[in-house]
């Protein structure tokens, strides 16, 4: 199968199987595990972070963030399409009792610095306090400016806010700008990196802040359930792919890229958008159904959609970007005139 639904289906490879099978492990919850000390070590390090600490997701990861950062009754600022707001279960006001102010997005991601600084809330004991900004990199596969990201923390700092970055595609970002993991950080107190998309491992994402940050999320960790025990196998998982799957994401983009032209190309569909490893296509609303249904008989898999994201991954080359593009092709081949003129 030929599975563009999320960049989340990545398999682990042979080699990456091979170093989860001879990892050194230890009990993690009592920091006993060399494999996992060794990780978080390493990649705090490369973000230029005091620590770090392994959880099973990026929203458990992003959660912890938020549980440490604020108080009962107080307020994180997000987006309106932010994936902490909107696909994380409303995880903040169920288990932290913290509410979620959102702020429209700007395409690239960022929140108009204006908006943010009216927004801001002090200690009025009308109000719910405002305690942290949380930015997303990428968002919708565009990478945050990071002009923009060094503006919006420091204005938020001057504003007495904490800030986080949900950086599950960080690397994505790193790869398609140009700038360092670090630099990428810089201006956040806290920093969730996933390694199960692009990078391809089974599980496992990083939470990077100051040593005295991480000692109180480590303790929201064992709360919430995410205290693993030999956890060393995820992380060699992990450090697999930090060793040989990021400079790769540039083959991701370009086959995102291709992507794009081929279907740029085919009468029934618009492309929206291309960055990073994401495509954004519109589909005549008609055909959705019955479009979803050709691909999958023919090996591809896709969320079809009026307007629908595909996401290119390690388990995608060039040659089934070939393969999809031709099957859309033949699909609205066959539906010749039921086309509408174009796709609005």
């Amino acid at each position: 199968m030929i599975d563009l639904r999320s960049d989340t289906v990545t398999r682990p490879t042979a080699s990456m199987r091979e170093a989860m099978a001879h990892a050194e492990v230890g009990d993690d919850v009592w920091g006993d595990d060399p494999t996992v000390n060794a990780f978080e070590e390493g990649v705090a390090e490369r973000a230029g972070k005091a620590a770090a600490l392994l959880f099973p997701s990026g929203t458990q990861s992003n959660l912890c963030a938020l549980l440490t950062h604020c108080q009962r009754g107080e307020e994180v600022i997000a987006g309106q399409h932010s994936h902490i707001f909107r696909d994380e279960g409303g995880g903040a006001a169920a288990l932290g009792s913290i509410s979620v102010q959102t702020l429209p997005h700007a395409a690239d991601g960022s929140l108009a610095l204006d908006a943010l600084r009216g927004a801001v809330k002090g200690d009025d004991i009308h109000h719910c306090r405002s305690r942290l900004l949380a930015l997303e990199n990428t968002f919708r596969g565009k990478v945050l400016p990071r002009d923009y990201a060094l503006a919006a923390t420091a204005q938020a700092h001057g504003q007495g806010l904490a800030t986080h970055l949900d950086g599950a595609r960080l690397f994505n970002a790193a790869v398609a700008s140009g700038h360092s993991l670090g630099e990428l950080c810089e201006g956040f107190d806290s920093v969730s990196l996933c390694f199960s998309k692009g990078l391809g491992a089974p599980v496992g994402s990083l939470l990077l802040g100051e040593a005295d940050f991480i000692a109180r999320a480590r303790r929201w960790r064992k709360t919430l359930g995410g205290g693993m025990r030999q956890a060393g196998l995820l992380a060699a998982a992990c450090q697999h792919a930090v060793q040989h799957h990021v400079e790769r994401l540039a083959e991701d983009h370009d086959n995102a890229r291709r992507l794009a032209e081929g279907l740029g190309n085919l009468s029934g569909v618009k492309v929206r958008a291309c960055d990073t490893n994401m495509v954004f296509a519109a589909f005549p609303e008609a055909h959705c159904r019955a479009l979803q249904a050709h691909l999958e008989g023919q090996g591809i898999l896709m969320a079809v959609g009026p307007v629908t994201r595909l996401v290119t991954h390690l388990d995608v080359s060039a040659e089934d970007i070939g393969r999809v593009v031709a099957a859309v092709n033949d699909y609205f081949t066959r539906a010749g005139g039921d086309l509408p003129a174009a796709v609005s």
